[in-house]
């Protein structure tokens, strides 16, 4: 199969993503009927005593090499052993769980057919076939130095784990927080004359105004020891907002949960009130209390998944500043935002980032 070997391994990778992608609910077990998953299991545990040599798939009627004479009884047919389907496997995805081997090999079967059929047809010679080829090489090359990458990163010891955290200790420090929302303006009902531009805009800032004042106020009260639930209500009741007040409970919280203007909050000491940090949406004051840092070992995995990120992205930004293309703009146009679903994207290996803590504003 070498003649057109990369293009059945395209062939399987592209069946075998749309397997794993796939997800169905298992049918509900009847009464007395013999359980599925042990079937399988039984299935699977003869597995390794079939042969390396032994074949494990045969398609008949295809074959690479047919006879010239396409009347005569050759019993075409090929034979993949199961050394040749495990190389499969290893390229296309290591340590594929066994109850999915019977389901890939269904896949990979039925794309050799069709690889065969193209051959036959000729659709892989001419330049167009090169060319898809050479694009296809790139791809398989960018994902397996992605892959390549993504090991490295992964090996982290666990001095590696344990120093990250005696530099980092601040960032594992959490605080109960409890914390007043304050809007940034009063809600104005619909004037019953129409105003002038200027007289609609001197509106809105006496009403932006009105809940700046309220701001500074309600922080002096809660200097003084008042309820910040009871704060918080009076300061929606104020805007004139009829929903429900949000709770002033924030529960445990870190320094990367808050925004980074405000983070400075848990740098004041249990009981203190933070100063109002104002933002486009209003005003917030905070209230510190108990602190703690987390152990070592509640966080280790933590630790070990940003020292790998942290690691693939400096690996990927090393390699993408090798080079600089140059593009030339009569051609091209000016750059423009980057466009989602195109053919060949450049690989990052950048796990998407974890989502704020709740609580987080």
């Amino acid at each position: 199969m070498t003649r057109y070997g990369l293009i059945c391994l395209l062939l399987a990778t592209v069946a075998w993503g749309q397997a794993a992608n796939s997800t169905s609910t298992p049918p509900a077990q009847q009464p007395g009927a013999p359980a599925a998953g042990n079937a399988a299991a039984g299935k699977e545990a003869d597995a390794p005593n079939v042969a390396p040599d032994a074949p494990v798939i045969t398609i008949n009627g295809s074959c690479e090499n047919p006879p010239a004479d396409k009347t005569a009884d050759t019993n075409c047919k090929t034979v993949i052993t199961r050394s040749e389907f495990e190389r499969v496997l290893d390229a296309v995805q290591p340590n594929m769980p066994p109850r999915v081997r019977r389901q890939f090999a269904t896949r990979y079967s039925s794309a050799l057919v069709m690889a065969e059929k193209a051959h036959e047809m000729g659709l892989d010679q001419g330049p167009k076939f090169e060319d898809r080829m050479k694009l296809a090489r790139i791809q398989f090359l960018s994902q397996a130095l992605n892959q390549a990458v993504q090991e490295k990163a992964g090996q982290i010891s666990d001095k590696d784990i344990e120093d990250y955290y005696q530099k980092n200790t601040p960032n594992f420090e959490e605080v109960d927080l409890q914390r007043i929302v304050i809007p940034e303006s009063q809600v104005l009902a619909a004037s019953k004359i129409k105003l002038s531009k200027a007289a609609e805009e001197k509106r809105q800032k006496d009403a932006e105004d009105v809940m700046q004042k309220e701001a500074d106020k309600l922080h002096a009260r809660a200097v003084a020891g008042e309820s910040f639930a009871k704060l918080q209500d009076e300061a929606y009741l104020l805007a004139g907002i009829k929903s429900k007040a949000p709770s002033t409970k924030m529960g445990d919280q870190r320094r990367s949960s808050l925004p980074p203007a405000q983070a400075t909050v848990m740098d004041l000491k249990t009981g203190e009130i933070s100063a109002v940090f104002s933002d486009p949406s209003g005003y917030t004051i905070y209230k510190v209390g108990a602190k703690e840092v987390e152990p070592l070992d509640k966080v280790k995995e933590e630790i070990r998944g940003t020292i790998r990120t942290q690691r693939v992205q400096e690996q990927m930004q090393a390699v993408q500043q090798s080079s600089t293309p140059t593009l030339n703009e009569s051609y091209f146009g000016p750059e423009m935002p980057p466009t989602h679903g195109m053919p060949l994207p450049p690989p990052t290996g950048t796990p998407s980032p974890k989502p704020a803590p709740p609580g987080s504003k």
